[in-house]
């Protein structure tokens, strides 16, 4: 039996993210630090446009509620609203990655981008579990 499409859809997905994401960390190790910034600036980029395609097609907040659960939230919506702030705290990890890197940080950057890393796998493998049984 073969995954759903949205399944095979999230892997392809997160598996070019994961391989931008890969390019940081090979700049950064080989102390690279002009195509560290490139690296992570493309993560960044990529993950932003990524991030905002599936909250409109398959995440939608629940009108005026955004992050915040409902008196009256389903299943779906609650699991929708956790997967939304991950995407928050990943962006917010992807910034703070760039910016260090900008400022020629690359110990800081390194810790962080080993953080990022940790908290994007554990999210995809989620995501597609998710997402993948709702399809």
């Amino acid at each position: 039996m073969s995954d759903p499409p949205l399944a095979d859809f999230l892997r392809r997905e997160h598996g070019r993210l994961d391989e931008l994401l890969g390019r940081v960390f090979g700049a950064a190790h080989a102390g690279a630090l002009e195509a560290a910034c490139d690296a992570a600036r493309a993560f960044d980029e990529e993950l932003r446009r990524h991030t905002a395609d599936e909250e409109q097609r398959l995440l939608p907040a629940a009108a005026g509620r955004k992050l915040l659960p409902g008196e009256e939230e389903s299943d779906r919506e609650r699991l929708g609203r956790e997967l939304r702030l991950e995407h928050v705290q990943i962006r917010e990890l992807a910034a703070m990655l760039r910016n260090l890197l900008g400022k020629g940080e690359l110990p800081g950057a390194e810790r962080i981008a080993a953080n990022l890393a940790r908290r994007w796998d554990a999210h995809t493998a989620r995501e597609e579990k998710i997402l993948g049984e709702l399809s």
